[in-house]
């Protein structure tokens, strides 16, 4: 933690390998997401009604109680804890506090949209199919741009500046790879 604190973190090479990998690996969970969400349906409402409702056209079966139920709890754990990791990066990251604050609070709301929408189509109202696609776009946007801002943080010499007031340039022996 202290390296993120002290502006270390631009000169850490070990930890810009992490978080750098740590940002390939959730951009593969970004790209299967959007793969998982357009093979059962599409940014059409329509869509996301035959697939939580069921289509008898199609022979697809609605989504049943226990099935959202099994979805939504593996998703609370693992989107918690995705997001506890992804946004606790914008802590560091050398911007004006009021957009940390926008990329910390809306993805948070984005996966809870996106994951009660679910649940609201199903079982209030298929009016409310609008939801799911505005969650799965916002979750989606989100996580973007969560991946780009801490790309950026990693490869900009600001972090640094922001923190020390200069950029050292010289690396130490320790943080070489």
């Amino acid at each position: 933690m202290r390296f993120v604190v002290t502006g270390e973190w631009s000169r850490n090479r070990l930890l810009q390998v992490i978080v750098v990998l740590y940002t390939v690996y959730v951009s593969g969970l970004w790209v299967t997401n959007c793969l998982l969400y357009f093979s059962k349906m599409t940014l059409s409402p329509a869509s996301v009604v035959a697939y939580y409702l069921g289509n008898e056209a199609t022979y697809q079966p609605a989504r049943t109680y226990q099935g959202l139920l099994e979805v939504t709890h593996f998703h609370l754990f693992a989107m918690g804890m995705l997001l506890m990791v992804l946004t606790h990066l914008m802590l560091f990251v050398p911007i004006r506090s009021s957009w940390k604050a926008l990329l910390i609070a809306l993805p948070f709301f984005a996966a809870a949209l996106d994951e009660g929408s679910s649940w609201l189509v199903r079982f209030v109202s298929p009016d409310l199919a609008f939801l799911k696609v505005a969650g799965f776009l916002l979750l989606q946007g989100s996580l973007a741009a969560l991946i780009i801002v801490s790309l950026w943080s990693v490869f900009t010499k600001s972090q640094a500046e922001n923190y020390t007031g200069f950029v050292d340039d010289e690396d130490d022996e320790d943080d070489d790879l």
